[in-house]
């Protein structure tokens, strides 16, 4: 026979069957352990105890098996507590009475308990769902603005070169396509993020390790990103016979990248960026630090969720760029921590266990 399956929020999977046996146990459980103490409570706080067990199976159990306990619990109460004890008939009226009202009291607040938890699911439910029309409709509006700029600026330019071919100068044909390549690479870079969350949330992101020479990833970023930083002062700091580590080369290219351009978004030219980079006992650990504005301290614990952008943000984005460097970050047991640096700017602190290979047996004393 097929039995219905339910999940409960702290994650254990039961069928129905195991519901009415549990609740039946715990019933049976309580009873017993009020039995050993029959000479010092009697029967009315026998029944408060039995109520209050109903109530707790009822946060979590279907509603037949709660039936079915309210039952038994009632049971119980009349054969091992209700004088005489040992049967089932009831010695006098105020005793037929009591065991009346126990039943009737057990029931109602049986289904009024599930009641109140099939409300909240509910209410969890539309709260969710409204998340997540919330999130849709914030993820459309971002990416309606960052798909539509370089798009436009495609068109536009192609259109003039297509059009006035011989009209045009060398250097105005120039800039035209430089245009034409900065836009094409911010519209792969919002394809990039997309596809890249879209991994991350599908729970299939694989991870391909590889021995990674830290300063040619680094040097790989900085040359993606040749046109953003010309125009700042990028500080490098990595030591001389640096290990080389087990990464995921493509993953991690990814995480500086996404840091490094975002550093550029909110910080003004000239000023500095730095990348530093040690090894910890078997912690790999990078630092991107700016000197920016920094973040507002009640948004700090928000900055890695997805979609999320600061309230002052006057620049362009999706916000997922930062939740993926979390994710890939986590994808590698990592962890990445963000302070304000108290001479201003953002710190970002990133450690992931990884196994070292040093490439001279000296390098290891």
């Amino acid at each position: 026979m097929f039995m219905r399956k339910k999940t409960f929020t702290i994650g254990i999977t039961i069928n129905q069957t195991m519901e009415y046996l549990l609740g039946a146990g715990f019933i049976c459980l309580v009873s017993g352990a009020c039995y050993l103490f029959k000479n010092y409570i009697g029967p009315e706080v026998v029944a408060f105890i039995l109520l209050v067990a109903l109530s707790l199976i009822a946060m979590f159990f279907d509603i037949l098996p709660v039936l079915l306990a309210a039952a038994l619990s009632a049971l119980i109460w009349d054969y091992f507590f209700l004088l005489p004890r040992f049967n089932f008939r009831v010695g006098n009226t105020e005793d037929k009475i009591m065991l009346s009202m126990y039943f009737l009291i057990a029931l109602v607040s049986a289904v009024l308990t599930y009641k109140i938890r099939e409300v909240e699911k509910m209410s969890r439910q539309k709260e969710e769902r409204l998340e997540t029309v919330r999130l849709y409709n914030t993820l459309l509006n971002s990416l309606s603005h960052e798909f539509r700029t370089p798009i436009a600026t495609i068109i536009a330019a192609t259109d003039n070169l297509m059009a006035y071919p011989s009209l045009l100068s060398e250097d105005l044909r120039a800039n035209l396509v430089g245009e034409i390549s900065i836009a094409s690479f911010r519209l792969n870079r919002q394809v990039e993020n997309l596809l890249n969350m879209s991994r991350l949330e599908s729970g299939f992101l694989e991870i391909k390790k590889d021995w990674c020479n830290i300063s040619e990833l680094v040097d790989s970023v900085f040359l993606r990103l040749q046109e953003s930083i010309r125009n700042f002062n990028v500080k490098i700091e990595i030591p001389d016979n640096f290990p080389l580590f087990n990464l995921d080369y493509g993953l991690m290219e990814q995480v500086l990248y996404n840091l490094i351009y975002n550093a550029t978004q909110y910080t003004p030219e000239k000023s500095s960026l730095t990348i530093s980079v040690r090894s910890s006992e078997s912690n790999l650990v990078i630092l991107m630090e700016d000197e920016g504005p920094g973040f507002p301290e009640e948004e700090i614990p928000r900055v890695f969720d997805k979609f999320y952008r600061l309230k002052n943000a006057t620049a362009g984005g999706t916000g997922l760029g930062l939740s993926i460097v979390k994710g890939f970050v986590e994808a590698h047991k990592g962890r990445i921590e963000l302070q304000n640096r108290k001479e201003g700017g953002a710190r970002f602190t990133i450690q992931i266990p990884a196994e070292r290979l040093y490439t001279s047996p000296d390098d290891n004393q």
